[in-house]
């Protein structure tokens, strides 16, 4: 990276005291090699329709973004949870088990406060209350190239990291407050074991119902939750951002 690679403007969420949060902007250069982007269970189908649909209407922006940063160098890491059967014999997904093991640092320590809103019931808000496995593959609309890579598996994708001397992980997909937070490979693993992580804000959705607490809309519900990684986990970046490189 040299003094004239692109910058890219990040967001994150600097205490100001007595409960005061305030928004920071940085401008960080961008390394196209050096950068992957995983994508979160971006399934075909979800046990929540309103999740379905939004998916949907996602999975285009992100086959876009998945693009426009292949092009640049990056590395593209298919992540839909549960599925992998499906790709067996995907070479992307042979090429991921090729990759040497290289075994992730022991976790740091971070703090994980309660997120602001309440999914309790799951957080679908098209009024399904039994989740179930509905999905059987990466959504259709996002493609997957020979040269990408597939799995599900935080240690796997962390060795992946490390062969490929990725610096920097964007993260795009959903759920914002479920699996991309807590999967073996979402945010609070790649930042516990000291990876530059960057949230794709615009480009990811809750599962929230606004029959729950805080009683806000959907679209606040995730917001709120994007505001929260920002406060305790990483910084954000919008697609826009990455898109004009």
């Amino acid at each position: 990276m040299t003094d004239e690679s692109p910058t890219v403007e990040l967001r994150r969420r600097s205490s100001a005291g007595d409960g005061e949060w305030v928004e920071v902007v940085e401008r960080r250069r961008f390394d196209g090699p050096a950068t992957a982007l995983i994508i979160c269970d971006m399934w075909d189908h979800h046990w929540s329709a309103g999740a379905t649909v939004r998916v949907g209407q996602l999975a285009p922006q992100i086959d876009e973004l998945a693009d426009h940063l292949r092009r640049r160098g990056s590395l593209i890491i298919h992540a839909p949870s549960e599925t992998l059967d499906f790709y067996h014999d995907h070479p992307a997904r042979r090429r991921m088990l090729r990759i040497p093991r290289i075994d992730p640092p022991e976790p740091r320590p971070h703090p994980d406060p309660p997120l602001p809103i309440d999914d309790s019931d799951g957080g679908s808000d098209t009024g399904e209350s039994q989740p179930h496995r509905a999905w059987s593959r990466q959504h259709p609309g996002i493609r997957i190239m020979d040269d990408d890579l597939i799995s599900d598996d935080g240690a796997e994708i962390f060795s992946a990291l490390q062969n490929a001397g990725i610096t920097t992980v964007a993260i795009a997909g959903v759920h914002t407050n479920m699996c991309v937070l807590d999967r073996s490979f979402g945010i609070k693993n790649l930042v516990r074991w000291g990876l530059d992580t960057i949230l794709v804000r615009d480009l990811t959705d809750a599962m929230y119902n606004p029959a729950m607490p805080p009683y806000v809309s959907h679209e606040r519900g995730t917001e709120l939750v994007v505001e929260h990684i920002e406060q305790y986990w990483c910084p954000s970046v919008s697609s826009a951002e990455l898109l004009r490189l």
